[in-house]
């Protein structure tokens, strides 16, 4: 089917917004029967665990009573606006924060009770791509591949060749190993490092704002290379994005970050007919004014505690 609009057009602001969101779940429709349902994804086990996770930094807290879980094989998308807490949580998943007991589970296993070598054990499990690729420049792109091959196993040299070739191959970028990051486009740099995420095979992705800075081809490019990837490795995705198109794309389940508080864990679809006052605000894009405390507005100017 050819979409009545161009991508240009989804990404616009306006009343277009409500055309462009009925549009993508039309497009999910279409493809839902090659989608788990949700009785399906409930049979599967859990790979990911948050139990009443709560987080502040020093007096300030950004993470209020966070439970979500994440099936094998299943793409989740967590969403929200900026200081949502969503980068908060993402770094509590891979471990980037200290572990709390009990709180956060990978595969099973309880990041605040593994011991050193198990939580590196763990994490040769998981990948991780950054938010702007985290690419080192002084290395050459295949040699940013094959960065955990060379620090986290015994693989001969040509081993690690031939496995950074292969995912280089499956990101569509065959033929720029040799190249250093910065003669490489923004999406090139994007599935770079998702490349050296998978250079190991994990059964768990993650990956930070995967379209942040892209055009909308590139960025509908690097959705459909993320199903790919879910379909020919048999692996789940946690998406951390903003993106509301990207997001109606690739989810099976879709988080709603707001002030640090999960408004919703659900299909899109479901998602997109919420009657949530605040996530449909963040779907439209509508911006709500905060209520101003005089009393606590005066405190800040002050500093008085």
């Amino acid at each position: 089917m050819q979409p009545p609009s161009s991508p240009s057009t989804l990404r616009s602001s306006g009343p277009a917004d409500g055309d462009a969101l009925r549009h993508i779940v039309a497009l999910r429709a279409e493809s839902a029967a090659q989608r788990p349902t949700e009785a399906e994804l409930q049979e599967r086990p859990k790979v990911v665990e948050v139990d009443h996770l709560d987080f502040r930094f020093g007096p300030r807290q950004v993470l209020f009573d966070i439970n979500l879980d994440v099936r094998a094989g299943e793409i989740m998308v967590i969403m929200g606006g900026s200081g949502s807490g969503k980068t908060t949580l993402l770094r509590h998943l891979v471990g980037l924060m200290p572990p709390q007991p009990g709180k956060v589970k990978l595969l099973g296993k309880d990041l605040g009770s593994l011991k050193p070598a198990q939580l590196l054990d763990l994490k040769r499990r998981i990948g991780v791509a950054f938010q702007f690729g985290a690419l080192f420049s002084s290395m050459t792109v295949a040699e940013n591949v094959k960065l955990p091959l060379r620090e986290l196993t015994d693989l001969e040299e040509k081993t690690m060749d031939i496995m950074a070739n292969l995912k280089l191959e499956v990101v569509n970028l065959s033929g720029f190993g040799d190249l250093m990051p910065s003669a490489l486009s923004g999406g090139m740099v994007k599935r770079a490092s998702i490349a050296r995420a998978i250079v190991m095979d994990p059964k768990l992705l993650f990956l930070d704002e995967p379209s942040s800075g892209l055009d909308p081809v590139v960025s509908s490019a690097l959705d459909d290379l993320i199903l790919k990837l879910r379909e020919a490795m048999d692996i789940s995705v946690v998406v951390v994005t903003h993106d509301i198109e990207s997001a109606f794309k690739i989810a099976d389940r879709i988080t709603v970050l707001d002030q640090g508080h999960i408004l919703a864990v659900e299909r899109v679809e479901e998602i997109h007919n919420t009657t949530n006052e605040r996530v449909q605000n963040l779907l439209h894009r509508r911006s709500v004014e905060p209520e101003v405390d005089p009393a606590e507005y005066l405190r800040r100017l002050t500093g008085d505690s």
